[in-house]
């Protein structure tokens, strides 16, 4: 075990025992109900709150030494058929309020060590201060998720957000810095509620970079009607980072135990620069819709299920990548028989870009089924997640055990299967499978 693994394991420990070292210690002295109300009325006066958790992550990798990804991420040498990965994350989140102003704030220390990469880190994921002179109206500053749309995997609409990854899209997200203001108004009859909300996105070279094109002022806005009961949302976007886009969605609960939502998105001006199999990029310039249609239903006996279907108007289609996965086999060849790395560098490049991006084709389908306490299992929930590209047949399979033994200790076992004829998407990437634990101790 090395020095990394060793501190996490025990940082983890002294997590776990410590509260109950301090809850065996209070076992001699009498609870007193007024020394709870005393410590309620504490909490709701305290103008701060803080919180998180810390995690540990050992992941196991199964490589595809024969897929395209596999050959770009390992150029120049073979790692093995399997490797190891230990990650140690300690979150942190917390707020303070006074009067018509607040803060939040969200970051991850993460250390990762492992056969492949060695690195620590800080993530600031959200900070922003906040400003409410009056019920209805609020001004945020900072960096922050907007968090529009009302899909569960993906997001087409998330405008002014970074894309989910749909195999785990729980996860915390890191906001952009925006300047935001919301105002919110009630009625009677059909029209319950009306919310406009004003989104300010700067893009420089050193503040949301990732956004697009620098040296630009972007805005974006979102108008929300709770109508007849069903949620909607119109969305608009322009600047000069990104082409000018438009969206929509909406939620409606059927009944009390099954609900359908959807989005819609039309993107203007879309460049996308599809290589062929030699490399050579065509470019194409078109206005591009996007959209997700889909529904969750409880069962009486509290299983839950999740069905997805997305058009990526954005992404490629299958001739397209089959040509990618084509240059990047001749791009391999070339370079193991004679060195030139040319082809192969550019592969490399284009992996990193718009062809490595998750689901990078046109058509996905996500389905999830979870169990809520099966056989009076108390705090334990077996999950079953399976996304398919509709257009080559490729998918994954993410079985899912998660269980809390005790208050704010939670552990999750998960495997991911990926199956996929060659040149497909789920076929080429660079991982077989993985399996992964995860523990959090929340505090």
């Amino acid at each position: 075990m090395n020095v990394a693994l060793g501190a996490a394991v025990t940082l983890l420990l002294w997590a776990l025992l410590a509260p109950a070292a301090a809850a065996g210690a209070q076992s001699t002295n009498d609870i007193r109900l007024e020394d709870i109300e005393k410590e309620i009325a504490r909490t709701v006066e305290r103008p701060y709150s803080l919180g998180g958790f810390l995690e540990l992550q050992p992941t196991l990798f199964g490589f595809d030494r024969d897929a395209a990804f596999h050959r770009l991420r390992f150029l120049d040498g073979d790692e093995g058929a399997t490797a190891a990965q230990y990650d140690l994350k300690l979150r942190l989140e917390g707020s303070y309020r006074k009067g018509i102003f607040s803060l939040f704030g969200r970051a991850d220390a993460l250390t990762t060590q492992g056969d492949l990469d060695s690195e620590s880190r800080i993530n600031l994921l959200e900070g922003f201060a906040s400003l409410k002179p009056t019920p209805g109206l609020a001004v945020d500053v900072g960096e922050k998720v907007v968090k529009w749309g009302k899909g569960y995997a993906w997001n087409p609409v998330a405008f002014v957000d970074r894309p989910k990854n749909p195999e785990d899209p729980e996860l915390a997200l890191e906001g952009f810095y925006v300047v935001a203001a919301q105002a919110i108004r009630s009625f009677g009859g059909p029209l319950k509620t009306v919310a406009f909300t004003a989104v300010g996105v700067p893009v420089d070279t050193d503040v949301n970079e990732e956004l697009g094109e620098a040296d630009h002022l972007n805005l974006a806005a979102k108008l929300y009607l709770l109508l007849f009961d069903t949620d909607l949302d119109a969305m608009l976007f322009t600047g000069g980072s990104r082409t000018t886009r438009f969206g929509f969605d909406f939620a409606r609960n059927i009944t009390p135990n099954f609900e359908v939502h959807g989005e819609w998105a039309l993107i203007t001006d879309f460049e996308q620069r599809p290589v062929d199999e030699r490399g050579r990029p065509v470019l194409r310039v078109a206005d591009v819709m996007s959209y997700l249609v889909g529904l969750r239903y409880l069962t009486e006996r509290e299983t839950t299920f999740i069905a997805e279907y997305y058009r990526n108007g954005t992404g490629f289609t299958g001739a397209q990548m089959e040509d990618f996965f084509r240059f990047v086999e001749t791009s391999d060849a070339t370079f193991r028989s004679t060195g030139n790395p040319t082809g192969i560098r550019r592969a490399i490049t284009l992996a990193e870009g718009a062809y490595g991006r998750p689901n990078p084709l046109r058509s996905y389908l996500y389905l999830r089924a979870s169990q809520k306490e099966p056989f009076d299992i108390l705090y334990f929930t077996p999950a079953l997640t399976s996304i398919v590209n509709v257009v080559d047949g490729s998918f994954v399979v993410i079985p899912e055990l998660t269980y809390s033994p005790r208050t704010n200790l939670e552990l999750r076992l998960r495997g991911a299967a990926l199956v996929g004829e060659d040149r497909t998407e789920y076929g080429e990437k660079q991982t077989d499978y993985r399996l992964e634990l995860r523990v959090r101790y929340y505090f």
